[in-house]
């Protein structure tokens, strides 16, 4: 295995005391032989800093903890101290299974085209137990994507937590905007606009878990950083098509969540762009009751 890529696993970790070490922990577990791990801790104000020390005094892996600097920018300090041709960010509250490493790097092995492998998820609940409702099965067929099925969303698009992504392809691009927060969206788009695939195996590669915590939960977060990623394709001719229909799904979801971003999302949508999804964003915020 000499020969075998070194894959840099990166943990950016931000008050997940609960769930990092677990994070960790399966890092550490997996079968491919050729890893680096580095954790960096981002002011987090609870233990979770005590929690990695020590494991890292019994593992030994990279371990920096700093004053709060985001997401994207730590990632790309990371990035830039790893000696891997293969980049994994993981989030601190989520889960490699023990093949997952092995299987993508022998994937990638005569791949030059793809910038980016990833694979299926297993949701979980806070506490690590599985979700029982099949409608939240994530295991999908295997796909190839290339920048119009991303930007258009012709297929669905990777598991954040599988994302394993060449470095060849992440340095070509810049790496992350430490000025955007979502960080996959922003590199599956970069990436393939300069010409690479990404590829979704349809094995299952992770676990991820599902709290009050979770990016997707907070709306306007997610509705500002996708329409400030979506404005760096705006001489695209899809642009408005795109723009207007993630408004259109992003005010159904908001319907009965967030009142007031609903409002702000409908008085964007002209009139040529209302459809089904419009009108039943309408009818959530007239007659559901607020929810979470």
């Amino acid at each position: 295995m000499s020969a075998a890529p070194l894959v840099s696993v990166i943990i950016s970790s931000y008050n997940h005391a609960p769930y990092v070490e677990d994070a960790i922990r399966s890092v550490l577990a997996q079968t491919y032989p050729r890893v680096e791990l580095l954790v960096v801790d981002d002011g987090s104000t609870d233990d979770s800093a005590e929690r990695i020390a020590r494991l890292q005094a019994e593992y030994g892996f990279d371990f920096r903890v700093q004053e709060n600097k985001g997401l994207t920018r730590t990632l790309n300090d990371a990035v830039a101290r790893a000696r891997g041709e293969l980049i994994a960010p993981l989030g601190s509250d989520d889960i490699m299974l023990p093949e997952r490493l092995a299987i993508q790097t022998a994937y990638l092995a005569d791949k030059p085209e793809v910038g980016i492998c990833a694979g299926n998820i297993e949701l979980i609940h806070a506490d690590g137990t599985p979700f029982c409702d099949a409608r939240q099965s994530r295991e999908l067929p295997f796909r190839r994507l290339d920048f119009d099925d991303m930007f258009n969303e012709r297929k669905p698009g990777p598991a954040a937590p599988t994302l394993l992504i060449r470095r060849e392809a992440f340095e070509r691009v810049g790496g992350f905007d430490p000025a955007i927060r979502l960080e996959d969206l922003y590199i599956e788009l970069k990436i393939t606009h300069a010409g690479y695939f990404i590829d979704v195996l349809g094995d299952v590669l992770a676990r991820y878990r599902k709290h009050d915590t979770n990016s997707y939960r907070n709306l306007r977060f997610m509705t500002d950083a996708i329409l400030r990623i979506y404005r760096d394709y705006a001489d695209d001719p899809r642009y408005d098509e795109v723009r207007l229909r993630f408004l259109n799904s992003m005010f159904v979801k908001s319907a009965n969540r967030d009142r007031a971003l609903a409002r702000e999302l409908l008085a964007q949508l002209p009139l040529r762009s209302w459809n089904g999804k419009t009108v039943r964003g309408m009818l959530r915020y007239l007659f559901s009751r607020p929810s979470r």
